[in-house]
């Protein structure tokens, strides 16, 4: 099992299995959101624990499709946490065990900041990966 959480604790939830991919997005909403390092969970491994109902859910406007969702009470961000998809991105920072999964992919490289140095050997790309 794999717990993850909110900084406050409010939100808790679990995974039965480990996420299927990790990567890291450098546009400015990820970094923004606090959320630029994702992995993919399958909805089938998430199992609420806690604060279900301290997630909120932002709903940005076009061109963009996807929503953030965010402890109400710390503002931590969860990914996508509440999707309805069979396989969505949450934050790995609100992981609180270790997995085994490591970075596949850098995605919107041409955005990110000078200061930030890429220490991995993971493709990049300069939109979402092919």
């Amino acid at each position: 099992m794999i717990d993850g959480s909110c900084c406050c604790g409010a939100v808790k939830f679990r995974l039965k299995a480990e996420p299927s991919m990790m990567g890291t997005c450098h546009c400015s909403r990820c970094r923004k959101a606090g959320a630029s390092t994702i992995v993919f969970v399958k909805r089938e491994d998430l199992t609420w624990v806690a604060g279900r109902d301290q997630v909120a859910l932002y709903q940005p406007g076009a061109p963009y499709k996807y929503g953030r969702c965010f402890c109400r009470i710390c503002g931590s961000s969860l990914g996508e946490i509440l999707s309805e998809e069979d396989s969505f991105p949450i934050a790995a920072n609100a992981l609180d065990s270790e997995i085994s999964t490591r970075n596949r992919f850098h995605e919107f490289v041409s955005e990110k900041p000078g200061w930030y140095e890429i220490c991995d050997d993971a493709p990049k790309s300069s939109g979402h990966p092919a």
